[in-house]
């Protein structure tokens, strides 16, 4: 039953075009685009070949492999800020940590990589929800409204949201143990969720989402994340963009990282 499930995953990857379900009508969708690498979407790269190797996630069935890469970005790659959104798949990598966008890159190049159709959706978050996560001395130089994407994966003949990978558990935990009652509406620390002691964060066959609740513009999908900074651009330029890189970002992390070791007060 496992070799079955497994051929049927390999064989929906391979296909250009399928059956997809909208409006309750099933309508052909070509999904070739949405398996293709780009500059940032650099799926081919040694680096990330190896991981999918090791991990074995192309002999899993279609349900199992997602729900590993989900898991891997999830925690494996922590939450943290690189030094700029656009870096290639291979790049947030080898950094190890990441937030929606950088981490979002990295995630559809492994789904692409073993044949699940990705896309990029676009959108802007309220600064709020990362007040916390920035901390308060820093927070004058976040843009009011902030760049913010997740990943769409075509699943079972629809796309599903994946939104839930921006945090890593560990991270969590901690914010949750602080707010251990919240499960009314719930924004900072990266996180903005109608209930923070139990987020649909998990792979369940369904959308999921962590900051979902912060969005205030939708900018719609986009083949990769190329295409849309392309046209958006990313949230800082100039003096802010050089400050954030090599000087704001690292006191970002080292709050992130005490919080994420130590929780909060």
């Amino acid at each position: 039953m496992g070799a079955q499930k497994q051929m049927t995953f390999l064989a929906k990857s391979n296909a250009t075009q399928v059956q997809s379900k909208k409006s309750g009508v099933l309508q052909v969708e070509d999904l070739s685009a949405y398996l293709r690498t780009s500059t940032m979407i650099d799926f081919q790269h040694p680096a990330i070949q190896q991981l999918v190797n090791d991990k074995g996630w192309r002999n899993l069935n279609e349900y199992e492999a997602i729900g590993e890469v989900y898991y891997f970005v999830r925690d494996t790659i922590k939450f943290g800020y690189n030094r700029d959104d656009t870096l290639k798949a291979s790049e947030v990598l080898h950094d190890g940590y990441g937030q929606c966008n950088t981490k979002g890159t990295l995630l559809m190049a492994l789904f692409r990589a073993i044949g699940v159709p990705a896309r990029f959706h676009g959108f802007t978050i309220d600064n709020q929800l990362q007040k916390g996560a920035i901390p308060k001395y820093l927070f004058l130089f976040a843009p009011e409204r902030i760049i913010h994407s997740w990943v769409e994966i075509f699943f079972e003949g629809q796309w599903l949201d994946i939104e839930g990978y921006i945090i890593d558990q560990r991270y969590l935990a901690q914010i949750q143990a602080r707010f251990a009652d919240q499960c009314d509406g719930f924004s900072g620390y990266g996180i903005a969720t109608n209930c923070l002691a139990k987020p649909s964060n998990e792979w369940r066959g369904q959308s999921n989402y962590i900051q979902r609740d912060g969005i205030v513009d939708d900018f719609g999908t986009y083949v990769d994340p190329d295409s849309f900074y392309g046209q958006i651009g990313t949230n800082l330029r100039g003096i802010k963009k050089w400050l954030f890189r090599y000087v704001l970002r690292h006191l970002m992390n080292r709050n992130v990282r005490c919080i994420r070791k130590r929780g909060l007060k």
